[in-house]
């Protein structure tokens, strides 16, 4: 119970002490776990039968995907973001079309294109994230003269 209470807060700590960046990647990790987790009962029940039991899982995991991007939409800068927030959206737009109508029809192809999409998206964000964050320690390091 006390090893329970722990992770708990040692998670929530993390949330609340990260980077908007570091949140993205977070959403996306999560995201791709989701996809994961739906491919690996999609890729265990090719037996042309549906476990009733197996639907429910894999939509789950899907519907938390849906709700990941759209959390992702709805954090969208149009002011700041520009054309790339546009295009985001769209993006984000098309992945939920796709997982919806891979829920439906329990279409792996098109679960495992979203999926690798998002990885490719936290790819960018993970060098974007590291990349500023040097910078800023440039910036904070160079900024700091106690020699007077």
């Amino acid at each position: 119970m006390a090893y329970t209470n722990a992770l708990s807060a040692y998670r929530e700590t993390r949330i609340k002490t990260a980077s908007q960046g570091q949140l993205i990647i977070m959403l996306y990790d999560e995201a791709i776990k989701q996809l994961d987790h739906s491919l690996d009962i999609m890729s265990k029940n090719r037996s042309g039968r549906q476990n009733p039991g197996s639907i429910e899982a894999v939509g789950k995991g899907i519907l938390k995907t849906q709700e990941i991007i759209t959390e992702l939409m709805v954090s969208l800068d149009f002011d700041q973001g520009g054309e790339i927030a546009k295009n985001l959206f769209s993006l984000y737009s098309w992945f939920n079309q796709q997982l919806l109508e891979a829920n439906i029809s329990h279409d792996v192809r098109r679960v495992l294109i979203v999926r690798n999409q998002i990885n490719d998206l936290r790819g960018a964000w993970t060098e974007t994230v590291a990349k500023n964050t040097v910078d800023m320690r440039g910036r904070a390091e160079a900024g700091i003269n106690i020699a007077g």
